[in-house]
């Protein structure tokens, strides 16, 4: 049996799919997302050609925040997977709602007592599996949504059984449920794969995909993203902030900071009064930036260095 959302059902209309690079570049600006030509490419072609883009890169260089940007972009849902070390298929695909199965075998029986019928086991049995118990997780959830986002988020947390799991997944899009038959996509859904490299993915896994890594943003960039994150950030604050972030990532940090730390710490200042970052108005918002107590003890020693020109 072919199990499809049916129309209406779990889908919403979609915008106009931007027609190249330079089109996607633009729309995800909007969305405040500021993408390279690069980065704009390969989306553009996984988007075009239905294969996952892979992401990877250090943690804070825009991967989740990509998947965001291209759902708003469709106006398309955004479903997200988020991987940990244990994970399963049941976890990512589907599960049996078993209180409300038994709530309904309860049922059954009762109404039998009361007409003194017998219960009839392969239709009980039929009745338990019945859609209407499926509990869809995130890839079910994408696979009968048309269109969607599937951010399946830090694969590299996964391990190597759930990566085979994915393979046929991503290569079909379609899932067999014994119970209920084969659920395949309408439109096979937008599939964002990210990963910090915590371990090496298999290169079975990243051959299903297009691949792209992510660098921190440079200085000039940065400034922009704040900007259009941030419109009313002073130009000086701004760019004081995006130069001290710059002196952090080439500190020895436990975490250097992300861009998502870099707009929470000018944000913070800006919350403050702050017009310009000075010692004393960092050393008070560096729990915007830095998430370790080691790395706050060592910025507060060199603040002057870091703020210097």
């Amino acid at each position: 049996m072919n199990v499809s959302a049916p129309a209406g059902a779990g889908s919403t209309p979609a915008r106009p799919t931007p027609g190249s690079p330079a089109e996607l570049a633009t729309a995800l600006r909007a969305t405040g997302y500021l993408a390279d030509d690069g980065l704009a490419t390969a989306a553009f072609l996984s988007m075009q050609m239905n294969r996952p883009l892979f992401c990877e890169g250090e943690p804070g260089t825009g991967k989740t925040a990509l998947a965001q940007a291209l759902a708003e972009t469709l106006d398309a849902p955004l479903i997200r997977l988020q991987c940990h070390d244990g994970i399963d298929a049941a976890q990512a695909l589907y599960d049996w709602d078993f209180p409300r199965q038994l709530l309904h075998l309860r049922a059954l029986e009762a109404a039998a007592g009361v007409d003194g019928a017998t219960l009839d086991a392969d239709a009980v049995e039929a009745s338990l599996y019945d859609e209407r118990f499926l509990l869809s997780r995130p890839i079910l959830r994408a696979l009968r949504t048309s269109p969607s986002v599937l951010l399946i988020d830090e694969i590299d947390r996964a391990d190597d059984e759930f990566e085979a799991f994915l393979l046929e997944v991503l290569t079909e899009h379609a899932v067999t449920i014994p119970e209920v038959g084969e659920i395949r996509a309408q439109v096979p859904p937008v599939v964002v794969l990210t990963s910090n490299r915590t371990r090496e993915v298999h290169d079975a896994l990243k051959r299903r995909c297009l691949y792209l890594w992510l660098e921190h943003p440079n200085i000039d960039r940065e400034i922009e993203i704040l900007h259009s994150r941030l419109p009313g950030v002073p130009e000086r604050l701004a760019a004081e902030v995006a130069r001290a972030v710059q002196k952090l990532r080439q500190t020895d940090l436990i975490k250097p900071p992300g861009v998502a730390e870099t707009l929470d710490w000018a944000h913070a200042l800006q919350l403050v009064g702050a017009r310009h970052l000075d010692p004393e108005s960092a050393a008070h918002t560096l729990g915007a930036v830095l998430k370790y107590r080691e790395d706050a003890d060592r910025v507060h020693k060199q603040l002057d260095t870091l703020l210097a020109s």
